[in-house]
């Protein structure tokens, strides 16, 4: 589904490049675990899906790992990040309809969590989608 792949890739895609500070998360390896809930004109079930991936000092230091993918048609509204987390607020154009993007990440070491909600307007009506991120460092690379 198009929106469940918007807001996974909105959490582990493009480089963050103005990090104040080294984020607070613990290298190694990663299990995010990220529930959506799908609410609105068309009813969609909940959704779970389960992504590794490594995460190395180097990718910390160099701002080489990212939580926002600014897709062609999309546009980063507000970014606000710390050691301690990121929130940011975006917008998406395409076909026809409009996506608001809000999401929020709180950096703790060895757990990350964060919450992404995606408010959609197109020419099939209104979807309201909420997905919930859960990460844990499984252990070294």
């Amino acid at each position: 589904m198009m929106l469940r792949q918007v807001a996974l890739a909105a959490l582990l895609a493009l480089p963050v490049a103005a990090w104040a500070e080294t984020p607070n998360i613990t290298p190694g390896e990663w299990e995010f675990v990220s529930t959506t809930t799908v609410s609105g004109d068309m009813p969609i079930p909940e959704q779970t899906d389960t992504e590794q991936q490594c995460i190395t000092q180097q990718d910390l230091e160099d701002a080489n790992l990212g939580f926002i993918e600014e897709e062609e048609g999309c546009e980063l509204l507000d970014q606000d990040t710390s050691a301690d987390g990121l929130s940011y607020s975006m917008v998406c154009r395409a076909d026809g309809g409009e996506a608001n993007i809000d999401g929020d990440m709180q950096f703790k070491g060895e757990r990350i969590e964060g919450t992404v909600d995606i408010q959609t307007q197109s020419p099939m009506g209104e979807l309201n989608m909420q997905t919930r991120i859960d990460g844990e460092r499984l252990g070294d690379c």
